[in-house]
């Protein structure tokens, strides 16, 4: 493991300071995905484990993914404007930054004791025990070593949360950030209690039909680019509307976009909230965080996201250029398993939204 010079602590030190408090909350990013979710729930299982008082918060007041409501704690989760705080003790994760947990940031404010635990690579934290490890596959990762350093049971709920976080945020153990110690970390979850069929059908095979044809229209408007690098489309909010779809159900759509053969990078644009929000995927050497950071956004190289306060039509031309210019400039990595690994994926800073 790499942790970040912003790192201050470790894991260890965090343990401490957990099981010293008996009043805390977690929180998560706004948009959570699985890795988010899973981190939050996990942890909230493992220290209540411990007899701590534990509640977990949305950063914003709209509904989670349907699809992850199996986990344990999904439907105790609160949204942190209606929480009646503060706690003792605020912990983020999943979240390395203030403007990405959302109407949560009072209680941050208002804790005696804040920590992040988070694998996003950021150049502040705002916290007062931070451990950042970008090299980690999943947050989920970090909690179920964590989670152990409490001296929690992490058998059943622990485990089937932490599992669910590193199998969506290594797309199924198919992303670049898949290596021996993420799949030493699934085993341990498997052994613990994670039913792994469970999970991918939950995940995976239990799409909502908006969603499904959400994407049917997305690759109905799909350009390819730059000889077939780059693959991208775009949802307008009359789409959404028209099929009363969900941020959520726009999730998987990118993925088929990523999937073709010979696409390097792949975008989605979706007009929602009075925004434009793009996601980026690469499936080569191409950093698409550079490419998010053009326009105030961020991630990881494999995967990124920004918002852009434009009309759609602008933003989807703008966005183009730019994907092309990208591609030009950075040269093709190979995709044979003798590639070097490039630290990626989801969804988490890639939901910049």
């Amino acid at each position: 493991m790499a942790p970040t010079p912003q790192t201050n602590t470790d894991l260890a030190a965090i343990a401490a300071a957990l099981r010293a408090s008996d009043d805390i909350v977690i929180c998560g990013h706004v948009s959570p995905d699985g890795d988010c979710l899973g981190s939050q729930l996990a942890l909230a299982a493992a220290l209540r484990s411990l007899g701590k008082r534990v509640a977990c918060l949305l950063a914003k007041d709209e509904p989670a993914d349907a699809r992850l409501s199996f986990l344990p704690g999904f439907a105790d989760l609160v949204p942190a404007a209606r929480y009646d705080g503060p706690a003792r003790t605020f912990v983020a994760v999943d979240v390395p930054t203030r403007a990405r947990i959302g109407d949560a940031a009072s209680l941050l404010d208002a804790s005696e004791t804040s920590v992040v635990v988070d694998h996003h690579a950021v150049e502040t934290t705002m916290a007062d025990l931070t451990y950042v490890d970008p090299d980690a596959a999943s947050t989920t990762m970090l909690v179920w070593e964590l989670a152990g350093l409490l001296g929690a049971d992490r058998t059943g709920d622990v485990a089937l949360c932490c599992y669910t976080g590193l199998v969506t945020d290594t797309g199924r153990f198919q992303y670049q950030n898949t290596d021996a110690a993420a799949l030493r970390a699934a085993s341990e979850m498997a052994a613990a209690g994670a039913d792994a069929a469970f999970v991918s059908r939950a995940v995976f095979q239990s799409r909502s039909e908006a969603s499904v044809r959400l994407e049917g229209i997305a690759i109905g408007r799909m350009r390819l680019e730059a000889g077939g690098a780059i693959a991208r489309s775009w949802l307008s909010r009359e789409d959404f509307e028209a099929l009363g779809a969900t941020k959520a159900d726009a999730e998987p759509v990118i993925d088929a976009l990523r999937s073709i053969a010979g696409v390097r990078v792949a975008c989605v644009l979706r007009e929602q909230d009075g925004a434009v929000r793009g996601s980026l995927r690469a499936k080569d050497g191409t950093d698409v965080a550079a490419i998010a950071r053009r326009f105030g956004g961020g991630g990881h190289v494999a995967a990124a996201g920004f918002t852009l306060e434009l009309p759609l039509s602008e933003a989807v031309a703008t966005v183009g250029r730019a994907l092309e210019e990208a591609v030009a400039a950075a040269p093709r990595a190979p995709l044979s398993s003798g590639a070097p690994a490039a630290p990626s994926v989801p969804d988490e800073e890639a939901r910049r939204s």
